[in-house]
């Protein structure tokens, strides 16, 4: 896909990938959709896309917020000619015990991670067969094909997206609109905490820039890829729990014992 005069709708634009991810695509010449809470992060990202000679527009919005998807979609149709790409990049973790993490808390994270994406989509796709092509983006992670304790809730929500992806995929294969997962490994964003950090360091977790997923992410939609798996030795390990769970189990009872002086500090 040539990304020059593309619209592209991106939600979680002010976050660590998301922000780089603006800046490239608008480099690449697309007209940039920037989704997010904070309108003053919104205003200084679009502006910097504007000063360089770029299009950017702004939708503030939160995406647990009841009713918030469809405003989404109904503001976005309106603010360019149409929408020929959509990724859904907004997200949020927890590195927690799954007893100590409240009721409230899990599901403002399936709402988040799950349901808003899934209804962004839906409220999106019959514009995109409407014109019989596009691109429909999901930023992933590895633990969405791997289990990995202290992320139970997290896991859970990403294993979701990766199903939603592939059935849909499938569901669009007679179609010229394309459906594209990204799973990235660990990233170095806000989203990970000093305890995070502090536990990755300790069992060798690898930690990616959001800079270098970010570039990942825009190869895959220039070259309309299906299903991208970012970093070694995860991606394998995710590969391997397909296959032989029993041996991926080994690895993480030790990982988890590793883990555990660090998520009880919460």
């Amino acid at each position: 896909m040539q990304l020059k005069n593309k619209c592209i709708l991106l939600t979680g634009a002010t976050g660590g990938i998301g922000k780089h991810l603006a800046l490239m695509l608008a480099r690449k010449g697309a007209n940039m959709i920037l989704v997010g809470r904070d309108s003053n992060k919104l205003a200084a990202l679009s502006q910097q896309i504007q000063d360089k000679g770029g299009k950017a527009k702004t939708i503030v919005a939160d995406l647990e917020a009841a009713g918030s998807v469809q405003q989404v979609a109904q503001q976005a149709l309106h603010l360019f000619d149409g929408i020929d790409v959509l990724i859904n990049n907004a997200a949020i973790l927890d590195f927690i015990q799954f007893e100590d993490q409240s009721p409230e808390r899990i599901a403002q994270m399936v709402q988040t991670n799950v349901t808003a994406p899934i209804q962004l989509t839906n409220a999106l796709l019959p514009h995109f067969k409407s014109n019989n092509q596009g691109q429909l983006v999901m930023i992933g992670s590895v633990l969405g094909s791997l289990g990995f304790p202290h992320y139970a809730t997290y896991c859970a929500t990403k294993f979701a997206v990766h199903g939603f992806s592939q059935a849909l995929r499938r569901e669009l294969c007679d179609t010229n609109i394309g459906v594209t997962y990204i799973a990235p490994r660990g990233v170095n964003t806000t989203m990970n905490d000093a305890a995070t950090l502090a536990m990755l360091a300790k069992t060798g977790g690898n930690i990616d820039e959001p800079e270098k997923v970010a570039q990942i992410v825009v190869k895959a939609i220039e070259h309309e890829k299906q299903e991208v798996f970012i970093g070694q030795p995860e991606t394998f390990f995710a590969w391997l729990n397909g296959v032989l769970p029993s041996a991926v189990n080994l690895g993480l009872k030790k990982q988890a014992r590793l883990a555990r002086e660090f998520v009880t500090r919460k």
